[in-house]
């Protein structure tokens, strides 16, 4: 029973290909040459069809001059229409731009760059995803110029995912054909796991002090700062560096340190959270926790697997981290990050 449903789809891909050329994704520029472009008129153009046999056929039996005249000028507007529908999407060349990382529930938003290197103006391009209910945009392109145009669409899971078939059209100049072709171009955005909405504090592993020379927190033995921590006294709180922080963007308290009390060190390791956790929860839990390290602006190391970075607090530390937990046990050969 699964193989007879599956053949109908297996029959239109293969239909797809064969007729409509769409194959493997495309890397580089791409140039929509003659063969690649489809014409079929619209519902208008088979009115406009229908009423030209209508016109043909009247004029036949009552020999009726005027309507042959009428006839064969109509149908020589619908072969301009044709014509002008035709070079108004043949010959453009395409090229996909690169894509920001996005977190997995928000719009990856994909850069295409129409290049028209022909001496004529293109008018009312549709250009959008070919997946139905998705939301096409018009654009007109000047002689030899470029139109660059961003289509977003949503992020379900963590990972690399691919840019869905482009699909592009027009009906100019009379609405009489629609001119159709699609792109898949070669590009990838990387989609980071869905931050906890709720995650619990950033993890301090305590370090002891060595024995007499424990203080209590005087400003002469300060050392540095950390995230604050349930429990941590209001006087121990790091005012300067919470001024500079925006707590409604995630940011989080910050707790001075000192030493020869207990010293501490943000290290986020997959491995200590509890494993009756779901996966994608821990990476979740993850990337909150790297967002608020990172907010907060402190050092923190970073364990996952086989991966072991380094305490840092810079922004090439935070897209590695992001990178390691987007690709985390997937089957992709990047999934080694």
């Amino acid at each position: 029973m699964s193989i007879i449903s599956n053949i109908g789809p297996a029959l239109a891909d293969k239909f797809r290909k064969l007729v409509f050329l769409e194959h493997r994704p495309e890397s580089g520029e791409v140039f929509l040459k003659q063969r690649r472009v489809f014409t079929l008129p619209s519902k208008a153009g088979w009115m406009f069809v229908l009423l030209l046999l209508l016109l043909f056929i009247s004029s036949t039996n009552y020999n009726l001059n005027l309507g042959f005249a009428l006839t064969f000028v109509l149908a020589g507007c619908a072969c301009i229409n044709a014509f002008l529908g035709f070079r108004n999407l043949a010959y453009l060349h395409l090229l996909a731009g690169p894509a920001a990382p996005v977190f997995a529930g928000e719009e990856a938003q994909f850069t295409l760059h129409l290049i028209n290197r022909r001496q004529h103006y293109r008018y009312a391009l549709h250009v959008g995803f070919a997946a139905p209910g998705h939301t096409e945009q018009a654009v007109d392109i000047a002689p030899d110029s470029r139109c660059t145009l961003q289509l977003s669409h949503p992020t379900l899971q963590r990972g690399m995912m691919a840019i869905p078939r482009v699909r592009l059209q027009t009906w100019f100049p009379l609405g009489l054909l629609r001119a159709w072709s699609t792109w898949l171009p070669d590009a990838q955005v990387l989609v980071y796991p869905q931050p906890e909405a709720f995650a619990p504090p950033l993890p301090v592993t305590g370090v002891a002090g060595k024995e007499g020379q424990g203080h209590s927190g005087d400003d002469e033995d300060f050392s540095g700062v950390r995230a604050y921590q349930s429990g941590d006294p209001l006087k121990h709180l790091a005012w300067k560096h919470i001024a500079r922080i925006d707590l409604d963007a995630g940011g989080s308290l910050i707790t001075k340190q000192f030493s020869g009390g207990s010293a501490s060190d943000i290290l986020l390791d997959f491995g200590s959270l509890p494993a009756n956790l779901d996966l994608e929860l821990r990476l979740s839990r993850m990337t909150s926790w790297v967002i608020a390290a990172d907010a907060s602006g402190l050092a923190y190391a970073f364990k996952l697997g086989a991966l072991h970075l380094d305490a840092a607090s810079n922004e090439p530390h935070r897209l590695a981290c992001l990178r390691a937990l987007a690709l985390h046990q997937l089957p992709s050969p990047e999934a080694g990050v």
